[in-house]
């Protein structure tokens, strides 16, 4: 059980020095749409969408599959970050906003699993 932890742990640290290397990329956007934050949820997508065809085609260790599809994928994506943008966007009275930001998201996030499943 340590070692699994373990195996989670350190890639939740490699996916979230990356999210943080992603969200210093300047972007520049209209009403500061969160696009770095879209960057990173899309991003974990695809790399959780190639893990899985990878280890459904070739198979990968439990330890390994833990490093990369709880920690790197989960220290990268931003599942709570991008809830809490869509709130602020519906709290500051920008519901359409916050609508099609998390309807883009879904969408492309999707795309993504997919992309990532058909590139291994």
């Amino acid at each position: 059980m340590l070692i699994r932890c373990l195996a989670v742990g350190i890639g939740g640290f490699f996916g979230s020095i990356l999210r943080y290397l992603i969200t210093k990329v300047e972007i520049n956007t209209h009403n500061n749409f969160p696009i770095n934050t879209l960057m990173a949820n899309v991003l974990g997508a695809i790399m959780i969408g190639i893990i899985i065809a990878e280890s459904q085609k070739n198979g990968i260790s439990q330890n390994k599959l833990l490093f990369l599809k709880f920690g790197l994928c989960g220290g990268l994506t931003t599942f709570s970050t991008f809830s809490y943008e869509i709130f602020e966007y519906f709290e500051n009275g920008n519901a359409l906003i916050g609508i099609v930001y998390a309807i883009i998201s879904l969408i492309l996030c999707l795309l993504g699993v997919m992309i990532g499943i058909k590139m291994v």
